[in-house]
């Protein structure tokens, strides 16, 4: 009998552990999904003391045919072996396989035939474009041929012998592709063809096979490259020439080594005084740009660039290009901002671009660390935007006529902002993007958030704003997935990847850890992770380590479910102290008591309908209690009162006379994110206080809590998160006494609405 009961003992432990585990406390430690610390990567989230990354140096040369859009290229890569690890072969990656007419992506690609369809929905249903890496050879330094496999989007090199740790492998690649249209054929990279100019605009990245990573956390990264998850790739050193036609102008990642062979004496001078200005300075003008553009020069020129530490390399070319740059200071150090963009960008691109580039640099900066590469460019393109190493491709193109319109102007803004960014994270701060949108993205569009609060103040941010939110979280949670979602299987990928996290971090900032514990922290992890590889418990740790803030209730909550804020007031119940002084508690009951009975249906109606009563009628009926006192206080009252005074100490007599409320507020967990709980408090004098109360209040129940708060004055109003702090996707229970929201419809227009102008093209028919 004792050994069944102590097997069934053990059966509900064991039970209970399981569905410990299975339902965990949001506020369970995560030690099960985080990775165990070690000596590459420690607890506090910093790099350990074996910490290791591999390099990869590329000699790149190219040509751009400007006649067929096509590249042509040959590259040496020398690959450090950094690791411990003895490796046999190398996994290169071929991300423009992605658009090999036989490639994965569009072999997953889901499609359906609808009722009606257009031609050009028709054409997309299959291939037609003929991309991806033609190889030509693949040697080692000597030229003597490498075997190689290829897998969609990757390349296997058999190394001739092991590579042992501390030592290099140098190998070569030539290879051609064709360059897509990628403003009508979707793309990161491609180039835009301008009808009425019979001219091109090139913008270039991804353009050669490049090394893969390989670290500690997943060996070589081999998941292939489907179009939506981006790169993840190895810092090295680069020089990459370009040779392009001889009128083009070229902007691209590093520094150009030969000024004096491709730009002329009045473009050298102008960029020599751009580089003492704090202003944009034109180096090639608009006018000097439509001149290239009508001569078409059929002669080349190769532009040399070298750029060190960097995870990739990218570039755009144009005769159509106007170019302006001014200096950036950090310390005694200048950093170059530059704007290429055709005639098409303007009055936007001259009046704005470069002027954005400098702000971001210096916000970032002050949130992070000191921008570190000597320039950093952005490149007006027809699409919305794409970032790469001290370059980036953006979006935002004026009325043919100059005018724009209010999206115009802070779309082209916040993309610039949000692109160049990027040169933080992840060009810098190395996160694997295949694997982890959010960790760039998300971390990135934070940062937007709050460089474009200080652009303007007032600034229409789209992104990180709690309330902006609220419609993701309540949504359907069947389209809607964990931001700890590899990034080819996220659900509303940009909602997942750029604003919860980036509204998750603002939240943590102004609302969880303050701006000082947060902002700390923050720089703490982007300074611990500059020029290497972190991974999602780095950064977590990392922010609870410099802070002191145990955050994993909400990295759970926020991060790893779907789960949304709606706390509700469930109810308020007013309390007084009863004070037992006669003179005041015996009229207050006695008041009561009266009050309920004239508010008594039945003795409001008999008032009217009774004219007269017995007592009325008889008055020798009436004694002593008709004409009592019934408010009076006897001396027996006042007597028990003083001998209940004597019992007491003085603290608690202060207590007794100090005429507080107490008001019992019960809380409901409606939608399953636990949160601060915040509360405005309005008096009865219409004074107003807000109180803070961290989430922990619900450790002990998730679901239901209750908490009394006192006050010296009465409370005429309670409003739960009124600074619509935490993203509470129902503010209808958010009110005592009870209130509703109304909710804003429009009346339904029949008839179709014209194109509207822009305020600006209003203005000048004015």
């Amino acid at each position: 009998m004792k050994k069944n009961l102590f097997f069934a003992l053990l059966a509900v432990f064991v039970n209970g552990a399981v569905c410990a585990q299975q339902n965990p406390s949001k506020f369970h430690q995560l030690k099960e999904e985080f990775a165990t610390p070690n000596v590459y990567r420690t607890a506090s989230g910093a790099p350990g003391h074996e910490y290791w990354q591999q390099k990869a140096d590329y000699l790149i040369d190219i040509r751009l045919d400007d006649e067929k859009q096509r590249i042509t290229g040959q590259e040496t890569i020398t690959y450090s072996n950094q690791s411990p690890d003895e490796l046999t072969y190398l996994w290169i990656q071929l991300d423009q396989n992605m658009r090999a007419l036989d490639s994965d992506r569009y072999k997953t690609a889901t499609s359906e035939m609808r009722d009606q369809m257009s031609l050009s929905a028709l054409k997309r249903l299959e291939p037609t474009f003929d991309g991806g890496f033609k190889l030509e050879k693949v040697t080692d330094s000597k030229g003597l041929p490498l075997k190689y496999t290829i897998n969609g989007t990757m390349m296997r090199i058999d190394l001739p012998r092991a590579m042992k740790p501390g030592t290099t492998f140098s190998f070569k690649i030539n290879w051609w592709y064709n360059i897509n249209d990628h403003v009508n054929e979707g793309g990161r990279s491609g180039y835009e063809y301008f009808e009425e100019d019979d001219d091109y605009l090139y913008i270039i990245a991804q353009f050669y096979p490049r090394m893969a990573v390989y670290n500690e956390v997943e060996g070589w990264q081999n998941k292939q490259f489907l179009g939506r998850g981006e790169f993840t790739l190895p810092f090295g050193d680069y020089k990459v020439s370009i040779t392009v036609p001889s009128d083009h102008i070229v902007g691209a990642t590093g520094v150009l080594q030969n000024q004096n062979e491709v730009l002329s004496a009045t473009q050298r001078e102008r960029f020599k005084l751009a580089s003492e200005s704090d202003s944009p300075v034109i180096i090639v003008s608009q006018s000097e740009a439509e001149i290239a553009e009508k001569d078409k020069s059929k002669s080349e020129k190769t532009w040399v660039f070298q750029a060190k530490n960097v995870r990739d390399f990218a570039f755009a070319t144009s005769r159509k290009f106007i170019w302006d740059a001014q200096a950036v200071k950090f310390g005694e150090r200048k950093v170059m901002a530059m704007s290429f963009y055709p005639k098409e960008g303007n009055p936007l691109w001259g009046k704005y671009s470069t002027k954005v580039v400098a702000h971001t640099l210096r916000t970032y900066s002050k949130f992070t660390f000191d921008y570190p590469y000597p320039t950093a460019i952005s490149v007006h393109t027809a699409q919305q935007g794409m970032e790469y190493p001290m370059i980036c491709f953006n979006g935002g193109r004026p009325q043919k006529d100059g005018t724009y319109s209010e999206r115009d102007k802070y779309g082209m803004i916040g993309v610039i902002i949000h692109e160049v960014g990027h040169n933080f994270f992840p060009m810098i701060v190395n996160s694997d993007e295949r694997q982890w949108t959010w960790m760039d993205e998300g971390l990135n569009t934070f940062l937007q958030y709050l460089t474009e609060q200080e652009w303007e103040r007032g600034y229409p941010s789209r992104n990180g704003v709690a309330y902006n939110i609220v419609d993701y979280m309540k949504g359907d949670k069947k389209n809607i997935s964990p931001i700890m979602t590899n990034s080819e299987s996220i659900l509303q990928f940009h909602a997942n990847a750029y604003s919860k996290p980036a509204t998750a971090l603002n939240i943590l900032r102004e609302t969880v850890m303050g701006r000082e514990l947060f902002d700390f922290a923050f720089k703490t992890y982007a300074q611990r992770w500059m020029f290497k590889h972190p991974t999602p418990e780095d950064f977590f740790r990392t922010m609870e380590d410099a802070s002191a803030v145990d955050l994993d209730w909400f990295w759970r909550g926020w991060f790893y479910s779907t789960d949304h804020v709606d706390i509700a007031l469930k109810n308020v119940q007013w309390y007084r102290l009863n004070t037992k002084k006669p003179e005041v508690e015996f009229p207050l009951d006695e008041n009561e008591k009266y009050e309920s009975r004239d508010k008594y249906i039945s003795n409001i109606r008999n008032k009217e309908a009774l004219t007269q009563v017995h007592t009325e009628r008889d008055t020798s009926t009436l004694d002593f209690y008709n004409r009592y006192n019934p408010f009076a206080v006897g001396l027996s009252e006042k007597k028990d009162y003083e001998s209940y005074l004597a019992s007491l100490s003085e603290d608690e007599k202060a207590v007794l006379n100090s005429g507080k409320n107490y008001y019992q507020i019960d809380f409901s967990n409606i939608g399953g994110l636990v949160m601060p709980i915040i509360l405005e408090f309005t008096y009865v004098d219409g004074s107003r206080e807000i109180q803070y109360i961290s989430a922990e209040i619900w450790k002990m129940n998730q679901e239901q809590v209750s908490k009394v708060f006192v006050t010296e004055k009465e409370i005429s109003q309670i409003v739960l998160d009124p600074n619509l702090e935490t993203a509470d996707v129902d503010r209808n229970n958010n009110y005592w006494p009870e209130r509703k929201e109304p909710t804003r419809f429009e009346l339904f227009k029949a008839k179709q609405r014209s194109v509207e102008q822009n305020p600006m093209q209003k203005a000048n028919l004015n």
